[in-house]
């Protein structure tokens, strides 16, 4: 599987405007929900429904979507990834006993000489004759299949023998005695540029082991999908978690390689220790370049469009409403049964599968918003989060706690039950921004 960006294929798909007329279906209405209530939801999803339309009219050149290697055609051809760029690292690892911190992503899409593709980092390395004695895996494990949380159970590779040790669940760092024989440490594994993605959390304790047992972290950079953008409420201290570990917001905007500058920069490991690192750059890479990643980063992240909605449609988590997942359309739709379907009337209904053992609503119709033809996005949208609120009836039960985790602040969920519009909410987010970029340009490796 591929995701590739298509230039100049066919215009998007308008979204339908809702209609805020009668309707003989209401029997997902809110009860409790006033007259008053779902006209203002009516006017401002039909309002959200225009301004979509009018967004993709101009974009109406750009479509993503999941094609075939074959497909792919320029989409990537002047980027090379850190791992691809094996001149600038094999001679590091050589003669010494090297722990990898990888996952599905940490692939080589092309072998230096071209006689293979997609060859894993760990395989590649073996063939090479570096010595690579043990695995460590982020959430979702080795082979990315597990679900957002789920425990992941240390193993053996079945292919190479090799170790693999789970950093997730009650094992989120790594102990000296897992790192006991290690000389070097390699990282590579594909983000997406958004906070609250436990990949960025995995890289803080990674290197904060490291710096604690004197062991030198090599990290092979990757490009961020969404590195063209920054924006978001700044995480509050007293809400740091795995999901939201600094003060930064929602969208980084920063690579891999960026983040571990900063993170030793900024001073944020623990009794202010600072990680040896060396990065291996990406190769014709800018912030602004278009990059379809050539594997699923984790299951509930199909594809592009998905990578490039999951900032904004992740606030969802936080709320009894779903995102998604257990369908086919994780992270491009969005409903609950309760929404009214007279202003909701896209319908899709979850049900186990890879990465969603339990979602939510699991055998329920939810009327919902397809997004799967949204364009790439240049900021976060939280129409869709407050009109849904506004939609069920302002019901207190509509956010749970892992919001303000997701948030990394309880401001914007009281904002929204206040009644403040996107605009106002992202006002208030003006400050902090203009702090975090001067800090983020002192780490940039690209322009």
């Amino acid at each position: 599987m591929r995701f590739v960006l298509f230039k100049n294929t066919i215009l998007i798909l308008s979204l339908a405007v809702f209609s805020c007329g009668s309707t003989n279906n209401e029997k997902n209405e809110p009860d409790d929900g006033s007259l008053n209530n779902l006209i203002q939801a009516g006017e401002a999803i039909t309002a959200d429904a225009q301004r979509d339309k009018d967004r993709a009219e101009e974009n109406n050149t750009t479509q993503m979507q999941v094609g075939s290697l074959e497909e792919v055609g320029n989409a990537n051809n002047k980027i090379v990834t850190g791992a691809e760029r094996p001149d600038q690292y094999l001679t590091q690892l050589a003669n010494k006993n090297v722990g990898v911190v990888a996952n599905q992503t940490s692939v080589l899409t092309a072998t230096p000489d071209k006689t293979e593709t997609e060859i894993h980092l760990v395989d590649f390395l073996r063939d090479n004759a570096i010595q690579v004695t043990k695995v460590f895996a982020p959430e979702h494990g080795f082979r990315g299949t597990a679900d957002a949380g789920e425990l992941v159970k240390d193993g053996v590779d079945t292919k190479t023998g090799i170790p693999i040790i789970s950093l997730y669940g009650n094992n989120k760092k790594p102990s000296k005695a897992q790192l006991q024989g290690i000389d070097m440490m390699v990282f590579d594994i594909q983000d997406v540029g958004a906070r609250f993605y436990t990949y960025i959390s995995t890289l803080h304790y990674v290197m904060e082991a490291c710096a604690e047992q004197d062991i030198p972290l090599l990290i092979l950079d990757r490009p961020n999908p969404n590195g063209h953008y920054v924006d978001g409420p700044i995480l509050e201290p007293e809400h740091k978690s795995f999901v939201g570990m600094h003060p930064i917001p929602v969208v980084h905007g920063m690579t891999i390689g960026e983040y571990a500058q900063m993170i030793n920069g900024e001073k944020w490991l623990s009794n202010g220790v600072k990680c040896t690192i060396s990065i291996v750059k990406n190769e014709g890479y800018t912030h602004t370049a278009d990059y379809s990643l050539p594997i699923k980063p984790s299951p509930n992240l199909p594809n592009d469009v998905a990578i490039s909605l999951y900032p904004s449609l992740c606030f969802f988590e936080g709320t009894f409403v779903s995102a998604g997942r257990g369908t086919d359309m994780q992270f491009q739709v969005f409903g609950a049964p309760s929404l009214p379907e007279r202003f909701y009337g896209f319908k899709f209904t979850p049900q186990a599968n890879e990465g969603a053992k339990h979602p939510k609503f699991k055998g329920e119709t939810c009327n919902g918003k397809d997004l799967r033809n949204f364009p790439k996005m240049e900021q976060l949208n939280l129409d869709w989060l407050i009109e849904a609120y506004v939609a069920n009836g302002k019901k207190k039960d509509f956010f749970n706690p892992f919001f303000t985790k997701l948030a990394g602040t309880k401001k914007l969920q009281q904002q929204i039950e206040e009644g403040y519009t996107y605009r106002e909410i992202r006002k208030t987010w003006q400050n902090g921004l203009k702090d975090y970029k001067k800090m983020r340009s002192k780490y940039l490796l690209y322009e």
